[in-house]
């Protein structure tokens, strides 16, 4: 009774008599939390904020709200003052107990308000293309999403990340949508599926299993994977097995390689991998015809990617780097022919390479 007579303080003090929503929460769930559990596009009223809670509460309300967005604190004598997240507690005192009040953020600030807008896309009174859409339709759309992505990491562009990240979940919402409407499963399925996946995969972080450093965790990673398949009847499924087929070259060949050397199969130094890939590129030079060409490149391109993953590179990515700068060197020779009012073959070889150099000096101001 005494909980519900302070909920009535509360709300009298902020002058709130209706409301369409409002999340209600005590301040202990917050207590180890990293990010706020509720949508943040609702109000939502935060009770029992005491000094022991307090770091925990503001490090999570940090995470989502910006600091400048307006609360209202209601003190234990009841009365309120108004604050925003960012002032909240800046002197490292706060009168306890308390309670916050957060207003919305703006509409669509949330997951399911974001299910919400893609249900209704495949809703009766929807869109036309988004209701026809399947799984196999969205499937290119999915991979260019992906690699859209991929680009705007590559450019360490912020902006166009959050653009493309949500491109990318605007496809995996789509997905589980469909997958709803047909009984297969639903999205709560796939978070619950990957929450849980994430917890046991980490013992060491929500168990009592303790690893020294990040080789022992990828090592505890691959026992793990193990144990789950053998408890899943798929015995025979092979360490590489989970690699899709459909992965660009070079990262199905790291990909390999690391899941290998996390079992033990790998060179004990980086010696050998530089010996191995001079011994590829001699094999590449003895190549007496086409097909033991390409398989002699094949294994070249493996050994590679193999001193890639030993110097903790990412592969395709360093290929990808070195493909930007090829097109914005090249580009460089064919603006500086159209300045001279050539054609990009009337050029020589040695005005070419003396344009690439030019091109390279550029990219280091």
């Amino acid at each position: 009774m005494s909980g519900i007579t302070q909920l009535e303080s509360v709300f009298s003090a902020l002058g709130l008599e209706t409301f369409s929503s409002l999340t209600l929460l005590d301040a202990d769930a917050l207590r180890d939390a990293h990010v706020p559990p509720f949508p943040p596009d609702m109000p939502a009223l935060i009770v029992g904020v005491d000094a022991q809670v307090f770091p925990g509460v503001k490090r999570a309300l940090a995470a989502v709200y910006p600091d400048g967005h307006p609360m209202r604190v209601v003190h234990a004598d009841g009365t309120v003052t108004d604050a925003d997240v960012g002032l909240l507690g800046q002197n490292g005192q706060m009168p306890a107990p308390v309670a916050l009040y957060l207003p919305p953020l703006e509409e669509g600030a949330s997951f399911e308000a974001f299910q919400e807008i893609v249900a209704h896309l495949r809703a009766p009174d929807g869109c036309p293309w988004d209701r026809k859409q399947t799984h196999q339709t969205l499937r290119p759309h999915l991979l260019e999403e992906a690699y859209e992505a991929l680009s705007a990491m590559d450019a360490d562009d912020s902006q166009a990340m959050a653009e493309e990240f949500g491109d990318l979940l605007l496809q995996i919402v789509l997905n589980a949508q469909i997958a709803s409407e047909s009984g297969n499963f639903a999205m709560s399925d796939v978070i619950k599926g990957i929450h849980d996946k994430i917890v046991r995969r980490h013992p060491h972080v929500f168990g009592t299993v303790h690893v020294d450093g990040v080789g022992e965790v990828l090592q505890n990673w691959e026992q793990l994977k193990e144990a789950e398949r053998d408890a899943n009847g798929e015995t025979e499924k092979g360490l590489l097995d989970g690699v899709p087929l459909s992965f660009p070259a070079l990262n199905q060949s790291q990909e390999y390689q690391d899941r290998a050397a996390r079992v033990g199969f790998d060179w004990p130094e980086i010696e050998g991998v530089l010996d191995k890939i001079a011994e590829e590129i001699e094999e590449v030079r003895q190549a007496e015809n086409g097909e033991e060409l390409a398989a002699e490149l094949g294994d070249l391109f493996f050994a590679l990617v193999n001193l890639a993953r030993w110097k903790g590179v990412d592969a395709e990515s360093a290929l990808r780097g070195t493909n930007a700068r090829f097109k914005k060197r090249f580009a460089h020779i064919e603006q500086s022919a159209r300045r001279q009012g050539r054609h990009l073959s009337d050029l020589t070889l040695d005005e070419m390479e003396a344009l690439w150099q030019e091109a390279k000096r550029t990219e280091k101001k």
